[in-house]
């Protein structure tokens, strides 16, 4: 049995409304009996077996008080759970002993709102109640159970925390005193409850951030969705793209490659029939050798423009068969030395042209000026970086005497600065000369989205190169002579 003395708390005053009202008083000494500032036994006006009874009470903390102590004894005839502002403090299921909870940790200044939801078992029911909240400036505030308490009926929803009584909740019944028959006058027990701590609310999980990171997400997938679209519509004007190239190369194969072939084979019909002195004889010798020529170029055309031929290890093939027969007429002996591994990988038409122009500039000059009778041609691909290496065994030239501003190497070097790439010239008098074209190809292999973002320079770079090919002399340069 719990030890009870008693107190008396003098000169005791209403304050606030008659609905609302608390219990104010000056005096600051603790509780000694926990009976002390229970009210009386409430309920509903009518009382039955399996009664559900929600009561519900607000009360005021004035601004700026300094809370020191919240303490609310209370029990149900025959069971409760108990919410301040919302929020569940606990529940208890003994009517003959009271329930002490330390409401200090979450009270603050302002408007408090408490809620009981009852449960009558059979026979009597009823709420007994005492709350009393002691401040730094030794003023207490007291609220007890009776009529000013509300009653709210089943099926309202956010009752619980709702700051102002509606009009239909009527007020409290009270259905006896303490220590009246059948209502005890001393607790068996008093059961004190854990103390609860206000819920911490951290940054990310108030509403602002929460409406910012799904603004933020919706966003991105919007943004992600326009790539996504970008991305199927670049794919398919590429499929297009291939398509048509495909088309103009066959149509360049099939019409003006077989009429160019038929040109030549009338003018040799047309030659064989003049006299050998013959003057025309010499012009159509001089058409037909032009006609040759523009198969020949019209083959490199072919390669360029056809996208079956957009991978590494086709330009390889290409550019030794087109070393080889650009030697043969030459003295110069060809060596070629190629990456047995070389990979399909794609290898895009600007950047395959402008290494391909790089070296048939190199291959001519060895062939003009290096008196050379071995090349070594070599093509290595190396942790996604592809080297080109010409090397002759020539007269050589010291790089030193090179005019500055002249076009032969800063045209090599200029193309592979382009894409990222370099060009390195070795060579000293006696000792030949070594070219190196380094390309690298990581950023077409690991960022295969790049080319979205860099649309607009890709095609500055194609109309830079148009421009320069078409105003570029011939490709009989002297890197030396320059």
């Amino acid at each position: 049995m719990y030890l009870c003395v008693a107190s008396v708390a003098p000169e005791l005053a209403v304050a606030g409304d008659a609905e609302n009202r608390s219990i104010v008083s000056d005096h600051s000494d603790p509780y000694v009996s926990p009976t002390n500032g229970l009210g009386s036994w409430i309920w509903a006006d009518k009382t039955f077996d399996g009664q559900t009874c929600q009561l519900w009470r607000s009360f005021e903390i004035p601004a700026g008080g300094i809370i020191t102590q919240a303490r609310l004894l209370m029990t149900v005839d025959n069971e409760f759970t108990l919410f301040l502002d919302g929020r569940e403090v606990g529940r208890g299921a003994e009517w003959r002993e009271l329930f002490d909870f330390n409401l200090a940790p979450l009270l603050a200044p302002g408007r408090h709102i408490l809620a009981v939801r009852g449960l009558n078992s059979f026979s009597y029911a009823g709420l007994i109640l005492g709350l009393r909240v002691v401040l730094a400036d030794g003023q207490v505030i007291e609220v007890k159970s009776d009529q000013t308490w509300r009653i709210v009926p089943e099926g309202t929803k956010g009752w619980e925390k709702r700051t102002e009584a509606l009009a239909g909740w009527s007020g409290a019944t009270i259905v006896g005193a303490m220590g009246v028959d059948p209502r005890w006058a001393t607790p068996q027990n008093v059961n004190v409850m854990p103390a609860l701590q206000p819920i911490k609310i951290f940054f990310w999980q108030t509403g602002w951030f929460q409406i910012a990171l799904l603004s933020v997400c919706g966003l991105v997938i919007l943004i992600s969705f326009r790539l996504m679209a970008q991305l199927a519509l670049h794919q398919k004007e590429r499929l297009l793209l291939q398509a048509e190239r495909a088309r103009i190369a066959r149509d360049i194969h099939d019409d003006i490659g077989a009429r160019m072939t038929q040109l030549v084979l009338h003018g040799e019909v047309a030659q064989n029939d003049l006299p050998t002195d013959s003057e025309m004889r010499q012009q159509l010798d001089w058409i037909c050798e032009e006609a040759r020529g523009l198969l020949s170029t019209m083959d490199e055309i072919l390669w360029a423009v056809n996208p079956q031929r957009d991978t590494i290890r086709d330009f390889s093939s290409y550019v030794c068969n087109y070393a080889q027969k650009f030697l043969k007429p030459t003295s110069i002996q060809c060596l070629f030395e190629v990456d047995p591994a070389m990979p399909a990988t794609s290898f895009d038409l600007p950047l395959r042209r402008s290494l391909l122009m790089a070296i048939k500039e190199t291959l001519n000059n060895a062939v003009k000026y290096s008196e050379a009778t071995e090349l070594f041609l070599k093509i290595q691909w190396q942790e996604d970086d592809l080297i080109v290496v010409v090397q002759d065994n020539g007269k050589g030239f010291d790089p030193m005497t090179v005019k500055p501003g002249r076009n032969g190497l800063n045209n090599m070097t200029q193309r592979m600065s382009e894409f990222g790439g370099s060009c390195l010239v070795t060579s000293q008098p006696g000792q030949g000369c070594r070219v190196e074209f380094h390309i690298p190809l990581v950023h077409l292999r690991r960022h295969p989205l790049s080319w979205i973002w860099n649309a607009k320079q890709f095609s500055e770079q194609i109309s830079l190169k148009q421009r320069t090919h078409t105003n570029e002399p011939s490709q009989n340069h002297d890197p030396t002579k320059c």
